[in-house]
């Protein structure tokens, strides 16, 4: 028996409102039905290119037109549009960071379970199949991760931690699994009026400590993590999707000192923002638990605020 299709919709037609609508539009599953943004003309070239109607008022789609919807617009009205298509049954997909403030992102977590809906926040690093790799048998003992970046002036209405750091400390959430006990933080504006560096140390109450770099103004692009586990050193180089564990061994170098035994993976060049729609279409299809739903958006956002309010 074929599945009936997802009526889609996309609201907000900017950079990477675009993208989605283009991965919505080649999934079998699913038939993109409008594009949504305030400038008319961004949102025809984007609906003309998909063969989907072009709307300038995302309420227009509130009376059953649409199965699910992304949001990807500034964050400030993230919670509105999400509110309002979840008030009326509609499955969602809201880029990161979920909301601008806690209590916010607990009104969406609460609608959607009350209302039985999918709610997944866009923290698309999620989807690096050099992320996907990584095994979670050993929790980690220490993180060290730098997520540099030459200036962009794309989405500098939020402070780097808002804007670059969540990625990292979305994961290292997910993989330490632990409350945060404490927090030290330092940073600095150097080219806009927020902060454009930033250095995080985050303790666990299991004992784990992570040390977080964001950087939009350095002169190179780097991604990366490192792991340290008691028998294991693990580093992810999101850029250039390698994936390098380094393990205790069997055998001996020295006698009574155990050998390190290397393995490197390096990924195929993927599409990480089809793989989190084509994930989000079947958590609405099989009625799954997100890989990032409302919950772990939730507590990147808590970290990053409570980061934030260091550094201001």
């Amino acid at each position: 028996m074929q599945m009936k299709k997802l009526k889609c919709a996309v609201i907000g037609t900017g950079y990477l409102g675009k993208f989605h609508a283009q991965k919505y539009a080649a999934l079998p599953d699913c038939e993109l039905v409008a594009v949504v943004d305030i400038n008319e003309a961004a949102a025809l070239s984007v609906a003309e290119a998909h063969g989907a109607m072009a709307l300038t008022d995302y309420r227009v789609l509130l009376n059953g037109a649409v199965d699910a919807v992304s949001i990807v617009v500034p964050t400030t009205l993230h919670y509105q549009i999400a509110k309002d298509f979840l008030e009326v049954g509609i499955h969602v997909l809201v880029e990161k960071p979920i909301t601008v403030t806690v209590d916010e992102a607990d009104g969406l977590i609460a609608l959607a379970k009350a209302k039985n809906l999918v709610l997944q926040v866009g923290h698309l690093e999620r989807f690096n199949p050099a992320v996907l790799g990584l095994d979670q048998d050993e929790k980690p003992l220490f993180i060290e991760s730098h997520r540099l970046s030459p200036f962009n002036p794309r989405a500098n209405d939020v402070s780097v931690v808002l804007d670059l750091m969540i990625h990292d400390i979305d994961i290292i959430l997910a993989l330490v699994d632990c409350e945060v006990e404490r927090i030290d933080a330092s940073g600095t504006a150097v080219l806009t009026q927020g902060t454009d560096i930033a250095n995080a140390r985050l303790q666990f109450k299991n004992g784990c400590v992570a040390n977080v770099t964001a950087s939009r103004i350095s002169m190179k692009l780097e991604r990366k993590m490192r792991l340290f586990r008691p028998n294991s050193y693990i580093s992810v180089d999101f850029q250039n999707r390698v994936l390098t564990k380094h393990r205790t061994g069997t055998k001996e170098m020295f006698p009574g000192i155990p050998e390190i035994e290397t393995e490197e993976s390096v990924f195929e060049s993927g599409d990480a923002l089809l793989e989190e729609i084509k994930h989000f279409v079947s958590c609405i299809q099989t009625g799954a638990k997100p890989l990032v739903s409302g919950e772990a958006g939730r507590r990147a956002l808590a970290t990053a605020i409570r980061i934030t309010d260091l550094l201001n």
